[in-house]
């Protein structure tokens, strides 16, 4: 009977130890990525992999094919689809939110809770695009985009991290 209490109570400490050790490792892996991110964030090269569209006037869009906003000093290289109304567009429909040009009136902001904020203003030979980029530490990233002569469109996906 003795021998059985001692398994039983045995097993309730490794179960409470084993517990509070992977509370802890989850706290560390959550520290890590807060900052990877922030490094990142911090070294102006920047590349977020976006998973849904938001249009103006519109339902939410899954996003399955493979689509990015990067960020590389002053250079940026956008590869977004484009949902919305356009009040004025191209010949032949234009081509969305494809581009790599260089951001003019950039800044970066740090905001509460760790998050950062990056305004930047893009002209193409189709329209001129105000971006509002934002990060999160857990490595979530929204990006808000205003056309001149379309709806904006709103993006959500995630900070790309080589966490090894």
């Amino acid at each position: 009977m003795r021998l059985k209490r001692l398994v039983v109570f045995s097993g309730i400490v490794l179960l409470c130890t084993g517990q509070s050790l992977f509370a802890q490792s989850k706290q560390e892996r959550k520290e890590k990525k807060e900052k990877a991110v922030k490094e990142v964030v911090d070294s102006g090269r920047i590349k977020i992999d976006v998973d849904r569209a938001v249009p103006m006037a519109g339902r939410s869009v899954n996003l399955t094919t493979p689509y990015s906003l990067e960020i590389h000093g002053d250079s940026i290289l956008s590869h977004l689809p484009y949902f919305g109304r356009a009040y004025s567009a191209p010949y032949g429909g234009g081509e969305g939110l494809m581009f790599k040009e260089v951001a003019v009136e950039k800044e970066r902001t740090s905001k509460k809770k760790g998050r950062s904020e990056i305004k930047f203003r893009v002209k193409t030979k189709e329209d001129i695009y105000t971006f509002r980029v934002e990060v999160y530490p857990n490595g979530s990233a929204t990006i808000n985009v205003t056309p001149v002569n379309k709806q904006s469109i709103t993006f959500y996906g995630d900070v790309a991290l080589d966490l090894k």
